[in-house]
């Protein structure tokens, strides 16, 4: 794993990352897709991708893979304080809070939500987000009487447990309100080849949607190609072309089925848990639904055999988005009042999301599992090869190690006056860095130390080690020394000198004389202030003395031209007759 928790961290923007997933794809593999010799071709042949890469965020609040960081934290994006709608109990840092203490402002509900700008599986790719809390079970997809699984092939026979609010009637009379987020937009993949069995007219499909579906699971007759019922089918970006229609036939993603979990602390008796790992402090016992709001779009051959430049718009606040693209080409998208606005029943039970703001950090790794879709051959049972005798397992396990390549990662943002978007770990709108210096515990073990960087960014001048002072004169922090930053001065660390030293909160009387403070140490800025001090009085006393003598020769100068006068007459001569208009003596 890769990733830039607590070191590089955003609110808003475009992320960009050109990449290639890893897979069996030499021609000692025999991978059916790469013999086709095209890259367009689908990748179809799930086998031949057997890991699970992930190129996600996640917010600064949460550390990847440290439950104990991620407990009451992850996926949470809310802010509201209503005991009624959800138990604050269950959200570590909450709304309701005055005085939450540990830098964080209050009465701000904070969280650690994830956006996956992908995640492999094989034949397909989700994008996704995770946010809590989730929504109640009378907004979710009915669950079938004799299958878990069923919904994720459409073939369950119980009523309503293949698609959300499909039967329409079945969900409208059951329910009486709509189901799942609404208005989620879905749009090709049209780097991938055609298939005349997939394409769509909007006419059919928007006429199917007015009727209502009366099927017991969706077709690409019945409803849009994403098999979201809900969703959005408008025009795309003012186009003629449609969200959610799939017009050339070509890869498109569908809604995916997997739609979150119920989180709880170990040991917890809450119905609704099922196995579960976690926290074992009652004072931390927990038990909430998370959403995962996701789509998994088909993928082509060159995604394992060609870089390809994976993009995401994020753009805070209520009327922001998240889009997801491949090569500029849109394939999901979420806006704010899918979050904000979610259907309600009379009740009004259905919590509201906030758009997602947190200060994200950026994750790269590569796993494996054997309950993934894709899946490296025996998982589970042993070794990868078995017992040595199919030539096919034989090939794709010489094909390891499988590496996901990254080309470069590229962060733009809008940096006029007027936006929010912002670099940065622990911003005033959204502190971490109090936070996870006073429950550090819960963010490094043995293997996993916390440690300060100094420096070693790659660089091309002095002015990518320093900080961004927005004028004219800079403040030299750090250099450029072959290619590399190098800090300057002790009170300033970082890989690029850009973040204030600190360390323990040591309150004894060896804390004024130590470098372990955010800054520059204590005893430097006394010295500093008196310094200042003195330097002001230095310039007073001198600014005196020049007027003083400046007095004295005009009075010489006024005595050479009168000549002898008595003492009353020359302060007279000096003293000016107030203005009638009191007003005009103030400049």
């Amino acid at each position: 794993m890769v990733q830039s928790w607590n070191k590089f961290c955003f609110q808003g923007g475009m992320i960009e990352v050109r990449a290639q997933l890893p897979g069996a794809v030499t021609n000692a593999s025999g991978n059916p897709d790469v013999k086709t010799g095209s890259g367009s071709v689908r990748a179809s042949n799930i086998d031949y991708y057997p890991t699970w890469p992930g190129i996600w965020m996640m917010g600064n609040l949460g550390r990847a893979i440290f439950s104990a960081s991620t407990a009451r934290m992850w996926p949470f994006s809310y802010n509201e304080c209503n005991a009624i709608i959800f138990d604050s109990d269950n959200q570590r840092i909450f709304a309701c809070d005055d005085d939450p203490g540990h830098g964080l402002n209050a009465n701000q509900g904070r969280g650690a939500p994830e956006i996956d700008i992908l995640e492999g599986g094989g034949t397909a790719i989700s994008s996704s987000v995770q946010v809590g809390p989730g929504m109640p079970e009378n907004f979710r997809l009915i669950a079938d009487a004799e299958s878990s699984y069923c919904f994720y092939t459409y073939d369950c026979t119980t009523e309503g447990a293949n698609n959300i609010d499909v039967p329409t009637a079945y969900y409208e009379n059951l329910r009486g309100h709509k189901s799942w987020y609404q208005g989620l937009r879905y749009g090709a993949n049209n780097f991938c080849d055609e298939d005349s069995t997939l394409v769509q007219s909007y006419k059919t499909v928007a006429a199917s949607m007015d009727k209502g579906v009366t099927d017991n699971a969706c077709t690409m007759k019945l409803c849009p190609a994403s098999y979201d019922v809900n969703a959005d089918i408008s025009n795309l970006d003012n186009g003629t072309d449609h969200w959610g229609i799939n017009t050339n036939g070509t890869c498109f993603p569908k809604m995916n089925s997997y739609s979150g979990a119920f989180l709880c602390s170990a040991g917890n008796n809450d119905t609704s848990c099922t196995a579960s790992s976690g926290s074992t402090d009652a004072s931390s016992e927990f038990a909430y639904q998370m959403d995962a709001i996701s789509s998994n779009w088909e993928i082509q051959v060159s995604a394992y055999t060609d870089w390809l430049t994976y993009q995401l718009e994020w753009v805070m606040g209520d009327e922001g988005y998240i889009r997801w693209m491949l090569a500029g080409e849109p394939l999901f998208e979420i806006t704010a009042d899918v979050l904000t606005n979610p259907p309600q029943d009379a009740a009004q039970m259905n919590p509201k999301k906030i758009m997602l703001e947190e200060p994200m950090y950026v994750i790269f790794n590569v796993a494996l599992s054997s309950t993934w879709g894709s899946k490296p051959p025996n998982a589970g049972d042993g070794g990868c090869y078995g017992n040595g005798s199919d030539a096919t397992t034989n090939a794709i396990c010489d094909a390891f190690p499988m590496y996901l390549k990254v080309d470069y990662v590229r962060v733009y943002q809008d940096k006029s006056s007027d936006s929010s978007m912002a670099v940065g770990c622990d911003p005033s709108t959204h502190p971490t860095r109090q936070w996870i210096e006073d429950n550090i515990d819960s963010y490094v073990d043995d293997d996993n130390p916390w440690a300060a960087v100094s420096g070693k960014a790659f660089c091309d001048s002095n002015d990518d080690c320093t900080i961004d002072t927005n004028s004219s004169s800079s403040i030299t922090i750090g250099t450029c020394v072959s290619g590399r930053c190098k800090c300057s001065v002790s009170s300033w660390t970082g890989s690029r000198c850009t973040v204030a030293s600190s360390a323990s909160s040591d309150s004894s009387s060896d804390a004024l004389f130590s470098s372990n403070s955010y800054g520059p140490p204590m005893y430097v800025s006394i010295v500093f202030m008196g310094v200042t001090v003195l330097t002001t009085l230095v310039s007073v006393y001198l600014s005196y003395l020049a007027a003083r003598k400046s007095d004295e020769l005009l009075l010489k100068e006024i005595m050479a031209k009168k000549g002898p006068q008595s003492s009353a007459s020359l302060g007279e001569s000096m003293v000016k007759a107030p203005k009638e208009n009191y007003s005009t003596n103030f400049v």
